[in-house]
């Protein structure tokens, strides 16, 4: 086989791969649309669909795995191609823990049902569509290369975090204001929790982008806490 052969058939496959992770990363968005919109409209068979679905994200995670597995053993890849293909095995993981996240929403959504919303919803749908656009932008980053958009989506992620925080006082609020408001209250705030850390998941995929790019893997969020002072 010759060298440009061995060229065409790997970026043939890794370009399966990073097809694979788009398709993910589609699911992944729809995944936390449908929790959020779910929470918000207290519609129970939308959540439970959101459990189920979340087996084809577990599925297709797997299959990315194995396909990067099967790309190292079978053509040897070495620098780049080599960065790129571990960093995609990477990715998806956190992208199947994104979707673990929403299906976490899905789940509190199911043990809410029974009890009306403590507050009108209006900061966690924005903050749901902040870590969507993250996400988005962070695969699109990955699979063009784009070491500055990665870095601005890490840098939205500071937004995220101050968004969780005001809500996480907002409903301590609640909380002391009526005791009786404690368990609404907490479901809630373990919603905003999800939330928070699918932004902290989109930062880590550019993290790898950055690292296929330059060889340099570092934790780009390194010293945020939240807001007990705690990850």
């Amino acid at each position: 086989m010759t060298t440009s052969s061995i060229r065409s058939a790997l970026d043939r496959e890794e370009n399966r791969i990073k097809d694979d992770i788009l398709r993910m990363g589609s699911m992944v968005e729809t995944a936390i649309d449908r929790a959020v919109a779910a929470l918000k409209q207290r519609d129970g068979p939308l959540a439970q669909q959101v459990v189920d679905d979340d087996r084809q994200i577990n599925d297709l995670r797997y299959k990315i795995e194995e396909e990067c597995l099967t790309l190292i053993a079978t053509q040897q890849p070495a620098a780049h191609d080599l960065r790129s293909i571990v960093a995609a095995t990477h990715i998806a993981v956190e992208l199947e823990r994104m979707g673990d996240h929403a299906a976490g929403i899905a789940h509190i959504t199911l043990r809410m049902l029974d009890q009306p919303l403590l507050k009108p919803l209006i900061d966690m749908p924005i903050m749901a569509g902040m870590v969507k656009h993250m996400t988005h932008e962070g695969l699109d980053a990955f699979v063009h290369s784009d070491i500055e958009l990665a870095r601005k989506v890490v840098a939205h992620d500071d937004q995220v975090d101050q968004m969780y925080q005001q809500i996480f006082r907002e409903l301590l609020t609640y909380m002391l204001e009526d005791p009786k408001n404690i368990g609404r209250a907490t479901f809630l705030l373990w919603v905003a929790h999800n939330l928070e850390r699918i932004g902290d998941r989109a930062t880590n995929l550019c993290e790898r982008t950055i690292f296929v790019a330059t060889g340099q893997l570092g934790d780009l969020s390194a010293g945020q806490t939240g807001p007990l002072g705690f990850d």
